[in-house]
C-alpha cells in the first residue's frame, strides 16, 4: 500500500487529508505556533497509528507529501521577518512609502500606512541607470554598493532585496549588486526582482521583492526543518510544497522566490473546490471556508480558479506574484466576542490554537464564536471533538457571555446569540461584497462550504444570499489539505516585453518563451516529473495604451515543451483578437480603432498526478435517517427540541428535513428551517432549500 499525505496549517488546527488508494482519511490536531513542524510531525504519527504502522514504516510507504503552509503569512501578521535592506536606484529610495497613494479604506482620515518593512535607514541607494529598452545610460557605481553593505552590516540586516530601474529588461547591474552583496555580507539572503517578479511596474515589483526578502528567512529554515525531520522519520521522496497560484512545487524551486507561499493555504481549499465543483456538476461555485481563525471567499467559475498577477494585497502589503483570488475577514471559529462603543463585535482577533476558545480548556479567557456554538446547543460538551482528540467544556463559558449580556443589557443566551447573528452578518456582507465587485450574482450559483465551521453557518448564509444549493463534501473539515493532494505540479512564470501588438519581434518573443521552458523543464526533471505529461499554456499580457493594469489570455495550449508551432509572424492579429475578446468579458466593451500593447509573455506549466476521486448522483433509494438525539438548541429562532444526528450512521439516499444537526468526526452540518440534506452516491452531502 502506497499513500499520499496532503497537510494545511492554520491559525487553529493542523489539517491532514491521506489519500490511500481511491479512499480518503482525514485528520486534524491543534496547531503548535512555537514550531509548526512539531504539530505536523504528531498529526503524521498519528495517522501511522490508525494505519497500524510506525511512523518509519508509514513515511517509507508515502510516495507524495504535499504541504500547505502559513508561515509567510503569520510573518506578516505578526511582523517578525527577517531584518530586511533594500539597495535600489539612486532617486528611488521613498517608493515603497509612497504606495502609489494607495490606501485601503479611502473614508478612514486616520488610517496609518502599514508598518515599514524596510524603515527609510535601512533603504540605501546607488548610482547607475538602465533604460527602456536595455541599455545601460549610467554604470553601476560598484564601491557605492559595497559602501551600502557595509552601513547594512552596521544595522545587523539578515535579508537584502535588490531592485533597479529596467532590471527586468537587463538584469546585469542586479546581478553584479547581488555578487557584491554575497562578498560583503556572508550568510545574508539576497533576493533580486528580476528573479522574483521580472516585469513592471516598478512599484509592483519592488514591493513583492521586500516583502520576499522579508518572508524567506523565515520560509525557507521552516522548510528546511520540515524537510530534516520527515527525512529522519523515513521519508525518501521530495517535499512538494503549495503555492498561491493554485499549483505545488518542489522546496528547490520554492526556495527561488518564498513569497510564492504567501497566501498558499486558502488556495487548496479553491483548487479542492473546482475539482470537487466539475465532478458533482457545479462549474460555477461559491466557495466559503470558515476554520478557527479567518473566514475565507473565493469563487470558481466555468471549473477553474484562475491565478491573477498583479495588483494582489495582502496583510497590507502588495504582492505581484500570480494567487488565486481569496477574500479573507477575520471571523472564524476561535474570532474573539466583545463589546465595542455599546455594540457586539466579533473579531477581527482570534484566540487561535493556544489557548484557544474558553471551551477548549487550555487557559482561554475571552469568548469565541465556537464558545457561542457551544452555548446555542449547535456543539455539545458530551460530543467528541475534532475527531476524538479533546472533549468541549462549558466551564467559564456561560460566564463569559453573562458578562456580555450585562454590558448590552440580556442574558448570558442572548449575548451568544447575537455574536453568531454579528459574525454570519459580516461573513454574507462580505460575500456580498466580494461578489458585486466582479459583476457576480450569487443567486446564479451553488455554495461550496468547508472548513471545521463552514457547514454550521453555510445555509444560513445561502438563504439570505438567495442561493438555493449548497455542498458540503465529507472531506470540507481538512478541505485545504485536501486541495494541496488535488493540486497539480506548477509553475507560473513571465518575462517583460514591451511593444505595440501589431510590431511584435517574433524571434523575441520565442526566445523568452524557451527561456521560461528551459527553467520548467529544469525543475520537473528534478522531481522526476515526465516531461512528456507537461501541459504548457503560453499567455500574453496585453493592454490599451493609457491603462495601467494588463489582462492576461491564453493563445496556445500544447502537450509538452515543444518548439512553438504556433508562433508565426500572425501572432499579433490573433493577440489582438484574443485581448479584445477577454477585455469584453472583463470590462464589456472594446476600444476597436485602437492597437493594444503586449507588456509580457508568460508561460503556466503543469504536469497531471493522481488526485482523490469524486462522484455525483442521487440514483439511490430515498430514506429517513435515525436521528441519534435531540438536543435543546437555537438554530436561529430562539431555542426548541432538535434532532441530532451522527454523520456515521448516514449513507447515500438519505434525507433529513430541518431545523437538524449532523454531527460528524471533524466538522458540525446545521440544516436550518426550510432547508434539508441529501447524501448522494458518493456519501457527500447537498443542502437543498425546499
Amino acid at each position: 500500500m502506497t499513500y499520499r499525505v496532503g497537510i494545511d496549517i492554520g491559525g487553529t488546527f493542523t489539517d491532514f487529508a491521506l489519500l490511500k488508494g481511491e479512499e480518503v482519511l482525514l485528520h486534524k490536531n491543534l496547531s503548535t505556533p512555537s514550531d509548526r513542524s512539531e504539530g505536523v510531525m504528531s498529526g503524521l504519527q498519528e495517522l501511522a497509528r490508525k494505519e497500524g504502522l510506525s511512523l518509519e514504516e508509514f513515511m517509507g510507504q508515502c510516495d507524495a507529501f504535499v504541504h500547505g503552509t502559513t508561515v509567510a503569512d503569520n510573518t506578516l501578521i505578526e511582523m517578525n521577518g527577517a531584518i530586511t535592506g533594500l539597495i535600489t536606484t539612486a532617486g528611488f529610495r521613498d517608493e515603497m512609502e509612497y504606495r502609489r497613494g494607495f490606501k485601503e479604506d479611502i473614508w478612514d482620515v486616520r488610517l496609518k500606512p502599514p508598518p515599514q518593512i524596510t524603515p527609510r535607514r535601512r533603504r540605501l541607494t546607488v548610482p547607475g541607470r538602465i533604460l527602456h529598452d536595455g541599455s545601460v545610460y549610467v554604470d553601476l557605481d560598484e564601491d557605492a554598493v559595497r559602501e551600502c553593505c557595509r552601513r547594512l552590516r552596521k544595522q545587523n540586516v539578515e535579508s537584502v532585496a535588490i531592485s533597479f530601474i529596467f532590471s527586468f529588461v537587463n538584469p546585469a547591474h542586479e546581478q553584479r549588486a547581488a555578487e557584491i552583496v554575497r562578498e560583503e555580507m556572508p550568510g545574508v539572503q539576497v533576493a533580486c526582482s528580476h528573479e522574483v517578479l521580472p516585469r513592471a511596474p516598478e512599484y509592483d515589483r519592488t514591493s513583492t521583492t521586500v516583502v520576499n526578502a522579508y518572508v524567506a528567512p523565515r520560509v525557507t529554515s521552516y522548510l528546511q526543518r520540515l524537510v530534516t525531520r520527515v527525512a529522519e522519520a523515513g521519508y525518501k521522496n521530495q517535499l512538494m510544497v503549495m503555492q498561491a497560484s493554485g499549483g505545488v512545487m518542489t522546496r528547490e524551486y520554492i526556495a527561488g522566490a518564498p513569497v510564492r507561499v504567501l497566501a498558499s493555504g486558502p488556495a487548496g481549499g479553491v483548487i479542492g473546490s473546482a475539482h470537487v465543483g466539475v465532478a458533482k456538476g457545479y462549474p460555477n461555485l461559491l466557495c466559503v471556508d470558515m476554520g478557527g481563525t479567518s473566514y475565507d471567499i473565493s469563487m470558481v467559475l466555468n471549473g477553474r480558479a484562475p491565478a491573477l498577477a498583479g495588483w494582489n494585497m495582502h496583510h497590507r502589503y502588495l504582492v505581484g506574484v500570480p494567487m488565486v483570488q481569496v477574500e479573507t475577514l477575520g471571523a472564524g471559529g476561535g474570532s474573539i466576542c466583545h463589546v465595542n462603543n455599546g455594540e457586539v463585535a466579533v473579531g477581527p482577533s482570534s484566540a487561535g490554537a493556544e489557548p484557544g476558545p474558553i471551551c477548549y480548556g487550555r487557559g482561554g479567557d475571552k469568548p469565541t464564536i465556537t464558545d457561542a456554538l457551544l452555548m446555542m446547543g449547535i456543539l455539545c460538551a458530551e460530543a467528541e471533538f475534532a475527531g476524538g482528540s479533546f472533549s468541549l467544556s462549558r466551564n467559564g463559558v456561560e460566564e463569559a457571555f453573562a458578562a456580555i449580556g450585562d454590558q448590552m443589557g440580556y442574558s448570558a443566551e442572548d449575548a451568544a446569540f447575537d455574536c453568531w447573528r454579528v459574525v454570519n452578518a459580516s461573513m454574507t456582507q462580505g460575500v456580498r461584497r466580494t461578489t458585486a465587485g466582479k459583476g457576480i450574482d450569487p443567486r446564479d450559483m451553488c455554495m461550496l462550504a468547508y472548513g471545521g465551521n463552514g457547514p454550521a453557518f453555510a445555509a444560513i448564509q445561502a438563504e439570505e444570499l438567495g442561493i438555493s444549493r449548497v455542498l458540503v463534501p465529507r472531506a470540507s473539515p481538512t478541505f485545504s489539505a485536501l486541495g494541496t493532494l488535488v493540486a497539480d505540479p506548477s509553475i507560473d512564470e513571465e518575462r517583460s516585453y514591451l511593444a505595440p501588438a501589431d510590431r511584435l519581434e517574433v524571434d523575441v518573443m520565442k526566445t523568452l518563451w524557451l527561456e521560461l521552458a528551459k527553467r520548467a523543464r529544469k525543475f520537473f526533471t528534478d522531481a522526476n516529473l515526465s516531461l512528456g505529461d507537461v501541459t504548457a499554456r503560453y499567455q500574453m499580457n496585453m493592454r490599451y495604451p493609457g491603462q495601467n493594469f494588463a489582462l492576461t489570455f491564453t493563445v496556445s495550449v500544447e502537450q509538452g515543451l515543444g518548439e512553438l508551432v504556433f508562433l508565426d509572424n500572425a501572432i499579433g492579429q490573433k493577440a489582438i483578437a484574443a485581448f479584445n475578446e477577454k477585455h469584453l468579458q472583463e470590462y464589456g466593451h472594446i476600444r476597436e480603432h485602437e492597437i493594444p500593447e503586449v507588456t509580457g509573455v508568460r508561460l503556466a506549466t503543469s504536469v497531471k498526478t493522481a488526485s482523490p476521486v469524486f462522484t455525483r448522483g442521487f440514483t439511490a433509494p430515498s430514506k429517513s435517517a435515525q436521528r441519534a438525539k435531540t438536543r435543546r438548541a437555537n438554530l436561529g429562532s430562539g431555542y426548541r427540541a432538535t434532532d441530532v444526528y451522527l454523520g456515521a450512521d448516514l449513507f447515500p439516499g438519505h434525507e433529513i428535513e430541518g431545523p437538524a444537526i449532523i454531527e460528524e468526526s471533524f466538522t458540525t452540518i446545521v440544516v436550518y428551517p426550510d432547508w434539508k440534506l441529501l447524501v448522494d452516491d458518493a456519501g457527500d452531502y447537498e443542502l437543498v432549500r425546499r
